[in-house]
């Protein structure tokens, strides 16, 4: 287990053993046994070993005198680094996208879920097909007793695995078009959405059990649930709304999983409340919500989660409410700290434990309060034509008044703010 410590890489300037504990969290995800873990600092990166020849030699005294048949790297190989350093050290090598993958083909249980992480795990693997044997530098002859160029052996790999992603790529397809239908059915009935994002293990499924009185898997574990899920969750004044717990996040996390999660992840851009969970005992929990917002930002979320508490984010109808999660394993100063620290800022906060349950019914007001403000009486004229759009209004807020006349319609309806933009989108 090494985390290489680059001045010039992206993830330099955290804690390098914040980073470590990190990836050895990661690695026991899959139920590896972590026998060694270093932090190895690096002026720079070798393009063909990522480490120079000293260290590399003494890595490999290290993991031939401990028997260690795996090593991971906290740091994106490429293939060839990724191929020199398994024949340098006799053992299988793996990067900080290829755990990510490891742990996400485990995890995944629903059809939507395999699919989404064989596509990406392909799509990874395609540009790996150098660490492949040497049998993939021959070339298959003509028919017969014909000689001929013929079509290399990695040639010919890559071109299946182009056709399994094809093929991948066009069942996700339909996954998108069902998840699509489901949404439209959904914003047929008046439920608003609220979903939870946050980065992994930071207590997003547990709020999600607290609040709504669910047994989804909750563990002290890096990625523990994949697939999202969906819970009904009433409020004090009587409202339901719709609660969506997502998968986590991750610093670095690989470009492939976000492209092939995007289905999935396009339930956070359809929601009407975003709320984002952070671990506040964590100590590179700022690091962790900067990770959360690049991911975000990927999704087509432009600022998202900078907003003050409850405020909305312009053109999008869209609200979002920050939460400072597991105040229960720090003390009374240090969680004094953080509210100070919140009001300086000019963002309001809500700290809760999920674990204890402490704080969550202000989570719960909070969120009744925005949709409460969210809502507010519009004056629409429609033609006396135009009856799809009279009976989307009737569907989807409430109809304060109506005066027909020969030719168009006024009403004076209370409408949510999301609901609002759905229907000048409509016009």
């Amino acid at each position: 287990m090494i985390h290489p410590q680059v001045k010039t890489y992206k993830m330099a300037g955290r804690d390098p053993n914040a980073r470590l504990d990190e990836i050895v969290s990661l690695t026991l995800a899959i139920d590896v046994d972590v026998i060694h873990a270093k932090i190895i600092n690096l002026s720079r990166i070798k393009p063909s070993t990522l480490f120079g020849k000293g260290k590399v030699e003494g890595i490999g005294d290290t993991i031939s005198s401990k028997n260690i048949g795996v090593a991971v790297i906290d740091i994106v190989l490429t293939p060839i680094q990724q191929r020199n350093l398994e024949r340098a050290w006799n053992c299988k090598v793996i990067d900080r996208t290829g755990l990510i993958l490891e742990i996400f083909g485990k995890r995944a249980k629903t059809r939507e879920g395999c699919l989404q992480v064989d596509l990406a795990a392909l799509t990874y693997q395609r540009s790996r097909l150098v660490r492949s044997w040497t049998h993939l530098e021959r070339q298959r002859g003509g028919a017969g007793f014909m000689g001929g160029p013929g079509e290399t052996q990695i040639e010919t790999d890559r071109r299946q695995i182009d056709h399994r992603i094809t093929r991948l790529r066009r069942d996700l397809k339909d996954v998108k078009r069902t998840r699509e239908l489901h949404r439209k059915a959904r914003r047929k009935v008046p439920y608003p959405i609220v979903a939870l994002v946050g980065y992994t293990n930071a207590g997003k499924s547990t709020l999600f059990n607290r609040l709504t009185n669910s047994s989804v898997k909750a563990k002290d574990q890096l990625f523990a649930t994949l697939d999202p899920t969906m819970r009904s969750l009433e409020l004090n004044c009587g409202r339901s709304v719709i609660l969506s717990d997502t998968v986590g996040f991750i610093s670095y996390l690989p470009h492939e999983l976000v492209t092939a999660f995007h289905a999935t992840l396009e339930e956070v851009t359809e929601a009407d409340i975003v709320i984002h969970v952070r671990d506040a005992a964590h100590p590179n929990s700022e690091e962790q919500k900067s990770d959360v917002l690049k991911v975000m930002a990927e999704l087509g979320l432009n600022d998202p989660l900078g907003n003050p508490q409850g405020e909305e984010v312009a053109g999008t109808g869209q609200f979002h409410i920050e939460v400072l999660n597991k105040i229960d394993s720090m003390d009374a100063e240090q969680q004094e700290i953080i509210r100070n620290k919140s009001v300086r800022n000019c963002v309001q906060v809500i700290a809760l434990s999920a674990l204890t349950g402490v704080g969550c019914q202000d989570l719960i007001n909070a969120i009744d309060k925005v949709l409460v403000q969210s809502i507010t009486v519009y004056n629409i004229d429609l033609a006396t034509t135009d009856g799809a759009s009279l009976s989307w209004l009737y569907n989807h807020g409430e109809v304060l008044e109506r005066q027909d006349g020969e030719t168009s319609i006024h009403l004076k309806v209370k409408l949510d703010t999301t609901n609002w933009a759905r229907f000048e989108r409509r016009q």
